[in-house]
């Protein structure tokens, strides 16, 4: 079975979670996130450049819990697409892309935090999954290159 990849997105959040509803009554957050930039010299080093800010939008529950667990400063890995937006500003059409984000998890190379695993009461997350054995415990001796495949 082929691995199922989406867009990803990474940054920072720079400005506070707003979270309010759409026309439909469905939670919308909406977040300014920024981007860091280097460029890597040839010395080896790396030079920070111009840090570029875009519109980041998530919908549902997972924006409900998003709102809970983020704030302005906060480093970010989400999973989702860009898309084309338009909309109004100051009697200004304003058109550009927006990250919709469909999962989105703190940055965890730049993030300390601890993990709660107590058990949540939607389904899906208490569910136990069926995993493959050679996948639940570390190997204390290295794979031979023959097993693995691309």
């Amino acid at each position: 079975m082929a691995i199922r990849t989406q867009e990803s997105l990474s940054g920072f959040i720079a400005s506070d979670p707003q979270l309010a509803p759409t026309t439909k009554g469905d939670p919308r957050l909406y977040v300014r996130v920024g981007q860091e930039h280097y460029r890597h010299e040839e010395d080896g080093s790396f030079t920070q450049t111009e840090t570029t800010y875009h519109h980041l939008v998530m919908f549902g529950r997972s924006a409900e819990r998003a709102a809970e667990q983020f704030g302005k400063g906060d480093n970010f890995v989400a999973e989702g697409y860009t898309r084309h937006s338009a909309y109004e500003k100051d009697g200004q059409s304003v058109e550009g892309e927006e990250f919709v984000a469909k999962r989105i998890g703190h940055d965890s190379a730049r993030t300390r935090y601890e993990v709660d695993r107590t058990s949540r009461s939607a389904p899906a997350v208490t569910e136990q999954r069926d995993i493959p054995a050679e996948f639940t415990a570390p190997s204390t001796a290295a794979r031979p290159a023959s097993s693995i495949s691309l």
